[in-house]
């Protein structure tokens, strides 16, 4: 890519920017000003901080045998990169939510709604252990439902729930563990740009950018994601009484669509979010409960600033490929996410 082009490329990007903050905090403004929960702006601390979760009522019922749906929209990941996924998904917010489950005992069923490429390994085990002291704890019922696509760390969340309800055109799978970086170092020599790392040891800048990795680097890395995969398939063979052999065997990376998952035993049944509702409160004699969310404090200015409506999120999307592809993300990191996303 000439000079030119790189000058095109960063224009573009401005332009898009300037575009998306200044659409954005003229929605902002202009909705919060008549919306029933307003900024007390004479408390400047509360645009950047959340309240304690509130609650949105979906269906009347029994306030003392509830059910409540959470959801995972969006790459399973913590930090900054969330601001730009498009999806939503909040980690503190989401621990929040399932800490809250572990101490309301009003609470007697969960549904979890799933639609996510997935995303961190932490931040996926994070769940996981979290879902499992509740079953622990609670002994209430967890049904999921996949939507759109539940794959890799998005399964993995899903795995150690007692049912899992999918669509025959749900994209699931991507079993397996990846770790991404670019190597720029012919692009740095051709910009005359030349590395100064200094490092205490051979490994240290494993994974540079500015220079090609050694096979024995390849290795180390290779061996920390086989790890990850062990355990990978021992979280799915446990989460559906599956035998290892078998979990390996369908876990090689591949996505599949929701029918072909029933027939391998991935999923339970077919079903949307109404209908394993539905099948919960059937299955457990919650018929008159009342079913709710959680939603973020509508006082969280910068969530809000980037989650609005008046964002393409279809543009965000590109722009944070764009990011990635030229190694301007965060280091390279072990991610059960799937790479078609």
């Amino acid at each position: 890519m000439n000079t030119k082009r790189w000058i095109a490329v960063g224009l573009a990007i401005g332009i898009v920017f300037m575009s998306i903050l200044s659409s954005t905090i003229t929605h902002f403004f202009k909705t919060k000003v008549d919306s029933e929960s307003k900024i007390k702006f004479k408390d400047w601390t509360s645009l950047f901080t959340e309240d304690s979760l509130a609650e949105k009522v979906i269906t009347e019922g029994d306030i003392t045998n509830r059910i409540v749906v959470l959801k995972v929209d969006g790459v399973i990941s913590s930090g900054d990169t969330n601001v730009f996924m498009g999806g939503g998904y909040n980690h503190d917010v989401f621990m929040e939510e399932l800490e809250a489950i572990l101490n309301d005992s009003t609470i007697q069923g969960v549904v979890l709604a799933v639609n996510s490429p997935g995303g961190g390994v932490y931040e996926s085990a994070q769940i996981r252990h979290k879902i499992l002291e509740i079953k622990e704890k609670r002994q209430i019922p967890i049904y999921s439902v996949m939507q759109n696509v539940a794959a890799s760390g998005g399964y993995y969340i899903s795995a150690p729930t007692d049912k899992i309800f999918a669509s025959a055109e749900t994209t699931t799978g991507s079993i397996g563990v990846i770790m991404s970086s670019i190597n720029m170092a012919d692009l740095y020599e051709k910009l005359g740009i030349s590395d100064t790392t200094i490092k205490s040891g051979k490994h240290k800048d494993m994974g540079s950018q500015s220079r090609e990795m050694t096979e024995e680097e390849k290795q180390i890395l290779q061996d920390m994601i086989d790890s990850s995969y062990d355990r990978f398939v021992q979280v799915v063979s446990e989460g559906r009484g599956m035998d290892e052999a078998k979990v390996r065997k369908i876990a090689d990376g591949r996505i599949y669509d929701g029918a072909q998952a029933k027939e391998i035993g991935l999923i339970d049944e077919f079903g949307y979010l109404e209908d394993v509702i539905e099948r919960i409160q059937e299955d457990h004699e919650l018929e008159d409960c009342q079913v709710f969310e959680y939603e973020p404090s509508s006082n969280m200015f910068l969530s809000t600033l980037f989650q609005s409506k008046s964002v393409d999120h279809t543009i965000v999307s590109q722009l944070t490929h764009i990011f990635n592809s030229y190694g301007m993300d965060n280091a390279p990191r072990l991610m059960y996410l799937y790479g078609g996303h």
